[in-house]
């Protein structure tokens, strides 16, 4: 990725991703490596990213610091539409068997805020942090039909229209039909769309201007589009309840 500001915030910020992104501990020649950087400015950075806390040293690398679960903490705070989201998000996977999803649109970003999906579930297509595929996923179809046509077509005109499946839809006039259904019928769904083995389904939640400002919020489930087709009417009825109780 090009660099988008100052090149020593740049790279801290590039250095911060590549151990967030990495499986297990980097070493700071490693580091230095992916961020294109020389060692001595690897370490320049690894400093204060350590000092803050955003970063830990152990024996085997650099690793994530304790700062990162109070920024995520504070992200839920300030995005949370309902109180105990986490509670709700339980109960709905508990009733749907499917894992479940809360997501955000704020400030021309989409964020995938929180979800029942264990941290550790490599195989699962939808994880928290941002969001790029919202053509293509129902949690980004269900917030982008609740924005203004302008500010929708900032978000596709920024984040594009991969191709991610035969399913995806590439199209900028048929994403417009699309989101219209989706406004008709209340709730947005992708089969094989964003990932070809599953399912989502998802409905945008009550706003309230006073206090969301340009937010949106939205609530999901994904399951394996097999499971979903046996009982889609069961999973469409839970997720209607769960976000009737954000109300």
């Amino acid at each position: 990725m090009p660099p988008t500001g100052p090149q020593s915030a740049d790279r801290a910020l590039a250095i911060l991703d590549a151990v967030a992104d990495a499986p297990g501990p980097v070493g700071a020649k490693a580091l230095a490596r992916r961020t294109e950087c020389s060692l001595s400015t690897a370490y320049h950075l690894l400093a204060p990213l350590t000092a803050r806390g955003y970063l830990a040293r152990t024996a085997q690398g650099y690793v994530l610091g304790p700062r990162i679960p109070g920024l995520h903490r504070s992200l839920l705070r300030h995005l949370e539409p309902a109180p105990r989201m986490a509670d709700l998000l339980t109960r709905l996977r508990r009733t749907t068997g499917a894992e479940a999803y809360y997501t955000a649109y704020r400030g021309g970003l989409i964020t995938v805020v929180d979800t029942t999906a264990p941290v550790t579930d490599a195989g699962n297509p939808f994880t928290p942090g941002r969001e790029t595929r919202a053509h293509a996923t129902a949690h980004g179809k269900a917030l982008l039909a609740e924005l203004p046509r302008p500010l929708r077509r900032r978000y596709l005109a920024e984040h594009g229209m991969a191709r991610l499946t035969g399913a995806t839809i590439t199209s900028a006039e048929l994403l417009e039909a699309e989101l219209s259904r989706v406004r008709g019928q209340g709730f947005a769904v992708s089969i094989g769309e964003a990932d070809p083995a599953y399912t989502c389904l998802a409905v945008a939640l009550r706003r309230d201007p006073d206090h969301d400002g340009d937010a949106v919020h939205a609530l999901s489930v994904s399951l394996p589009t097999e499971e979903f087709r046996r009982r889609p009417r069961e999973i469409r009825t839970a997720l209607a309840r769960a976000a009737a109780d954000c109300a």
